[in-house]
């Protein structure tokens, strides 16, 4: 049985690293939503329900330029749900963020971050069909009629 192990850097943020830290290449990955890399919106799982907009912008803007923020409420409730989405500009600001805070302890709850997936309305447009398949010329054999020697 074959297994794998992926590690990361500890990695302890403070003013003076940030910026040797941001010299680091990561994957660019093409496809792109609204003029933004696909891969710079991030999720902050299990955030406390006293958790503001403004608070996670302020907490994310270290890491880089911010896009948006969306916090998701309970709409009866008007309190977040305890998840939010943050996009940012540049794909290693995104990564930065995830390497620095995913499993970070905020107000006694442990927060998880991870890469958005893009969902049902990301790619809001009409579903493209190909037709019928294309006939395939095919040539016929003068043996056709004979029997295979062993079946399977």
């Amino acid at each position: 049985m074959w297994s794998a192990t992926l590690s990361f850097p500890s990695f302890v943020a403070s003013s003076s690293s940030l910026p040797n830290y941001r010299n680091r290449r990561f994957p660019k990955i093409k496809a792109s939503l609204f003029n933004y890399p696909l891969a710079s919106k991030i999720m902050v799982r299990n955030l406390p329900f006293s958790t503001s907009e403004d608070f996670l912008k302020r907490e994310f803007s270290a890491f880089g330029e911010i896009a948006e923020v969306k916090l998701i409420k309970d709409e009866s409730m008007k309190r977040s749900k305890g998840y939010a989405f943050i996009q940012f500009t540049s794909q290693d600001d995104a990564f930065l963020a995830i390497e620095t805070m995913d499993r970070r302890m905020y107000n006694g709850r442990m927060i998880y971050i991870d890469i958005a997936k893009p969902g049902k309305r990301d790619f809001q447009g009409l579903p493209r069909t190909s037709g019928p398949p294309e006939k395939l010329d095919v040539p016929e054999e003068a043996g056709n009629d004979e029997v295979a020697d062993c079946w399977y």
